[in-house]
């Protein structure tokens, strides 16, 4: 009975790790989510998923994707990157209510495969200038027919109606909803959520680069994700037009309060950081820098209304400038949706900044006409008492002091007991006069 039990005692253990053996070896799918803007740090991630893919030998990498598009450099790259992928790349324009815009419609076409969840969008893939305003005349032809042949050799084998579909999208700035797309076989399935997408790209063979093609397998796949890293989640935010005004307003400030109050290194170190991010996030996006003179202007104008107090006029006057300024560099007309600058944001951080700085006028202005606390000026018109005092000439108590005193010529005879005013102080010498 004993040796029947050890049996089966190994054959569980067997079975169990034969089960654990046929998962680790079974099919993999690695998840990226690729949401926010197509920039700089964005390609950094494709990169990094697509490599790992080719490491781990996986079935398929599948890219949930959400973007209003972005920087068509770095689109290029991405798209470079996924057609040379040695892993079958899928692109989902996922969850519910996300979009493919611009840049991200022609990386969806770029997908050895490509699907939607039923309530997005993809397309107005029309390109823009780096100033944020449409392309004119020639330059505008040439760009959108090199996009155009792009996106035929990632569509003619999709037939005629997507190439026209994508087409239009970069012409005329189309854009259609999910079933638009796959009525089009612009995409090739409409899915629901990501386990709904791995069973129908379950026997799906996809065309690579090198001309094989791969029949894929999901099922029983294990899904994996590949998280975007805190450093590429911190370059994409900077490249957010919010924070990079923030950044730059908090940075300027810092370095301006440096200059104007030299011998700490807080503020000059926080300014400096500051808009050292700044610039890296400016540097990518679309900016104006001609609102950047109105920024420093309006810095510059409350610094002389510290140092030349005019009661509020020059901070009135910078508090309008700071927000100009703003909205010139973030806002120009033509400038993406999504790379545009909060209004409320710059009208509230300019009303705060003239407040901060409204704030130090008047502490300097209270400063200003303060009675002298140190110092021998400070003993004038305080009140002694007379110890002693011949002629014009005696010791007066004053506070817990004893000073040596002489009458001024405009008081009235002085006496021991009396009460004495000081009018001027001559070296070590008060000069008073009796208090009536």
């Amino acid at each position: 009975m004993k040796k029947i039990r050890v049996f089966l005692l190994v054959l569980t253990v067997l079975a169990f790790f034969s089960s654990v053996r046929a998962q680790s070896n079974g099919p993999l799918a690695l998840v990226m989510t690729a949401e926010g803007p197509i920039m700089p740090p964005m390609l950094a991630y494709f990169e990094r998923g697509i490599k790992t893919a080719e490491q781990r030998n996986a079935e398929v990498l599948i890219i949930q994707l959400n973007t209003p598009g972005g920087s068509v450099e770095t689109m290029l790259e991405i798209i470079q990157v996924m057609r040379a992928s040695e892993v079958p790349v899928v692109v989902y324009v996922s969850p519910n209510d996300a979009i493919a815009g611009s840049a991200g419609a022609l990386i969806t076409m770029a997908g050895h495969a490509s699907a939607m969840a039923p309530k997005t969008a993809i397309g107005a893939a029309s390109p823009i200038d780096s100033s944020g305003s449409d392309i004119q005349s020639t330059l505008e032809k040439k760009i959108k027919e090199i996009l155009k042949a792009r996106v035929r050799t990632l569509t003619e084998s999709r037939g005629t109606k997507a190439v026209k579909l994508a087409e239009a999208m970069i012409d005329d700035a189309k854009a259609v909803t999910a079933k638009e797309a796959l009525d089009a076989k612009l995409i090739d399935f409409i899915s629901d959520d990501t386990e709904d997408l791995l069973q129908s790209l379950n026997g799906f063979t996809v065309q690579m680069d090198d001309g094989s093609k791969i029949k894929l397998n999901t099922e029983d796949v294990r899904t994996e994700s590949v998280d975007i890293s805190f450093i590429e989640q911190l370059l994409l935010m900077l490249t957010d037009p919010n924070i990079s005004f923030l950044l730059l307003a908090i940075g300027v400030q810092g370095i301006l309060i440096e200059i104007s109050s030299p011998g700490g290194w807080f503020a000059g170190f926080i300014g400096a950081t500051c808009l050292t991010l700044a610039v890296y996030g400016m540097g990518v996006l679309t900016v104006n820098w001609f609102g950047f003179i109105f920024l420093i202007i309006a810095f510059v104008l409350f610094i002389l209304d510290i140092k030349a107090p005019t009661h509020g006029a020059l901070t009135t006057a910078g508090v309008a400038s700071f927000i100009v300024g703003a909205l010139v560099l973030f806002n120009s007309p033509g400038t993406p949706q999504f790379q545009q600058v909060s209004v409320p944001l710059v009208i509230g951080m300019g009303i705060f900044l003239g407040a901060l700085f409204f704030g130090i006028l008047l502490i300097a202005l209270r400063a200003q006409h303060r009675p002298i606390q140190t110092g021998s000026e400070s003993l004038i018109g305080k009140t002694g008492s007379v110890k002693t005092f011949e002629g014009d000439a005696g010791q007066v108590q004053l506070e817990s002091e004893l000073w040596s005193a002489e009458k001024s010529p405009e008081s009235e005879s002085i006496s021991k007991g009396d009460l004495v005013e000081v009018v001027q102080v001559r070296g070590l010498r008060l000069i008073v006069k009796k208090k009536l």
